[in-house]
């Protein structure tokens, strides 16, 4: 027997793509390890892998970033592979060393390959000898005003930390500062470069795959344009709207730089295509890319299970790759609210369903009852559209997205049904702008319509609330020959009175008021509501008819929130109390904690008694993996300041206030600029 045969994988990684990988080895029979932390330690890959390990700790950095507990997790659970995922080690040359120093099996590109291609500005001194074309980088020493605007990059890393646009020679050395900070914080490495800027340029992308028998494949192209702080949002394959010879060129670019390093196994060569259509490469992502499912879809192929066939030692199935088929479109819907500055959201998914059906598919680290918590990038799930043509992938995909249960905390669910249907995407007019431009209308009011989804989940309460009121009284005890059981309940009282019912749209803050009557028939009916009328209505599921037209909703409430889900659209409600409790106002002026997280660093000089600018950045939250900054509301005096650098905060947490001062002279605190 082979000596690198895997027969037990241990996946250095958490949540969707390690669940994605044990799914391939389910399917070729090897046994599957998971690592987690301890706050992932009830986490869906946990559950799924046949043995598990923990890394005590909670914070990358004491758990998937220890390569050294890592390999010792595999070595006792005895394990002869190790597969990487993406993020966290994955292109870590020093885990794929140690890895192999320890005998187990690397399912990834050879250590000399990722060390090169480790250093962006080194790989693009590699990439330029191989002849794939680059931009011009630029000395930030000696940038002038015709070099603008520019890119700052990181070095090592990628995900869009690291990553700066500068337009304006005055803030270059800021931004410089707060770009090698940021990529140190992610990376261990605060090296950043500088390049042209391309406007309107689109992010294009080849996938390879090579083996150790000298075969190189280029499996297509995929667009990943639509991106929102430089990560990646919608991705397709093929790319659309390139011509032969620029895809010619892509592939051949991408297999060029693919042999330049000797590379072998899944890797993803990354271009930047100007509006006119030139390609310029931006890197090499020496791992499985997030997107990779739209190129097994349109190729009919698993790169997992070709990852780990390569890895082995085997030869790719045939000289040149199979033919593809179709097209496909990935949305990636995270746990954020893209109209407030695409913060990210925490706490307990309680429900995730996404129709299943030919051509869809779901890649998760999460089902309904899971957290999703602070430590985390907040990515739940992606979801993914195969279909003959690249129209109808996009509208099978905004379907099944419109159709899906989620409840829990905000997502951009409702942002990625818009963007598959703006005209812009829908006639691949796309460039990496396209958020920039686009943003405000796609998180403005929608086309749905939430007051007759408050309606029915209003119809849906007041049937429960009935049936709770029966079922009471079926079990009140009386005395023999003693006098009925007294009903309560204002709608036996008074059913000629209506009854109000108040919700607040969640997240955008809009206030309903309902108005409904419960007569003597116990078939509660809207009041006030004239062209609508209710067909049947159950605790669950109200149908209505409206304006001649029969819709349906269904109904979930967990708590005070309510989520009605319905044919066009999903919607969340709050309820709220009929007379508001004063004990909940703030004082004017005061900065709540957005959501759970921890403050680490302030303003310079910020104290209580400092002026401070409208606008002006003061505290700064971490929170899944991202740096948030709370701005001064108004200008004037901050008269408390509860943070400190350190602090673990909740959200709603009062962390300063300002007390506006219209005729003060506000005397700047100088701060660094924000590091997301």
């Amino acid at each position: 027997m082979r000596s690198d045969v895997i027969h037990t994988l241990l996946v250095a990684n958490r949540g969707e793509i390690a669940c994605r990988i044990f799914r391939t080895c389910r399917d070729l029979g090897i046994t599957t390890v998971a690592v987690y932390s301890d706050a992932d330690a009830d986490a869906l890959h946990v559950r799924e892998a046949d043995l598990a390990v923990r890394l005590p700790g909670a914070a990358p950095a004491d758990t998937y970033l220890r390569g050294d507990l890592v390999v010792a997790a595999a070595r006792a659970a005895g394990a002869d592979a190790v597969h990487p995922g993406y993020g966290f080690l994955s292109e870590n040359a020093a885990f794929a060393a140690a890895v192999q120093d320890t005998g187990l099996v690397w399912v990834g590109p050879p250590v000399k390959a990722i060390e090169l291609m480790a250093s962006k500005t080194r790989a693009k001194e590699l990439m330029a000898g191989a002849g794939v074309p680059l931009l011009a980088p630029v000395d930030p020493a000696t940038a002038g005003p015709g070099d603008l605007p520019l890119l700052l990059k990181a070095a090592a890393g990628g995900g869009g930390r690291g990553m700066r646009i500068v337009r304006e020679l005055d803030a270059l050395p800021s931004e410089l500062l707060a770009a090698a900070a940021e990529a140190a914080s992610a990376f261990g490495d605060g090296e950043v470069f500088a390049e042209p800027y391309v406007e309107r340029g689109r992010h294009v992308e080849v996938q390879v795959m090579a083996d150790a028998h000298d075969t190189v494949w280029a499996l297509g192209t995929r667009d990943c344009s639509l991106q929102r702080r430089h990560q990646k949002v919608v991705e397709e394959a093929p790319a659309p709207g390139l011509d032969e010879a620029l895809r010619t060129r892509l592939h051949e670019a991408a297999v060029a730089a693919a042999r330049a390093v000797g590379y072998r196994g899944a890797g993803t060569v990354e271009f930047l295509v100007s509006a006119e259509g030139r390609p310029y490469f931006l890197e090499m992502n020496t791992r499985l890319q997030v997107e990779h499912p739209v190129t097994e879809a349109v190729f009919g192929l698993d790169l997992v299970a070709l990852q780990l066939r390569v890895a082995e030692g085997e030869p790719l199935p045939s000289p040149e790759p199979p033919q593809p088929s179709g097209h496909a479109v990935e949305a990636r819907l995270y746990a954020e609210d893209p109209a407030r500055d695409w913060q990210p959201q925490t706490g307990a998914l309680l429900t995730l369903e996404v129709p299943e059906g030919p051509g869809l598919r779901l890649d998760t680290g999460y089902t309904g009852g899971d957290t999703i918590g602070v430590h985390y990038d907040p990515m739940i799930a992606k979801v993914i559209a195969h279909a003959p043509t690249r129209t109808e992938a996009v509208r099978l995909l905004a379907r099944a997205l419109e159709r899906a249960r989620i409840h829990g905390p905000v997502t951009n669910r409702g942002l990625l049904v818009r963007s598959l249907r703006h005209p812009d995407f829908a006639a691949a007019r796309l460039d990496t702008g396209f958020y920039d431009r686009h943003l405000a209308e796609l998180t403005g009011p929608g086309a749905g319509d939430p007051a007759t989804a408050a309606l029915a989940a209003t119809l849906a309460e007041a049937v429960r609330g009935a049936e709770a009121v029966r079922g009471a009284e079926a079990v009140r005890p009386t005395r023999p020959g003693g006098p009925a059981p007294a009903r309560f309940g204002a709608w036996r009282n008074v059913p000629s009175q209506p009854q109000r019912k108040r919700y607040r749209s969640e997240p955008d803050g809009t206030e309903h008021e309902v108005a409904y009557r419960t007569p003597r028939t116990g078939v509660p009916e809207p009041h006030g509501t004239p062209g609508t009328r209710v067909l049947t209505a159950t605790p669950d599921r109200v149908t209505l008819e409206v304006d001649g037209v029969t819709r349906h909703f269904a109904i979930t409430t967990h708590a005070d929130r309510v989520h009605v889900d319905a044919t066009e659209a999903s919607y969340t409600f709050t309820a709220l109390p009929r007379f508001t409790d004063p004990a909940t106002h703030t004082a004017p002026g005061s900065l709540l904690a957005p959501m759970p997280g921890t403050v680490v660093r302030l303003a310079e000089g910020l104290a209580a008694g400092v002026t401070v600018e409208a606008g002006q950045p003061l505290i700064w939250l971490e929170a899944m993996k991202m740096e948030h900054r709370i701005l001064a509301p108004a200008s004037g005096t901050l008269t408390a300041l509860h943070a400190a650098p350190g602090h673990q905060v909740e959200v709603g947490a009062l962390l300063a206030v300002v007390q506006e001062d219209p005729a003060a002279t506000p005397v700047p605190v100088p701060v660094p600029e924000e590091t997301a």
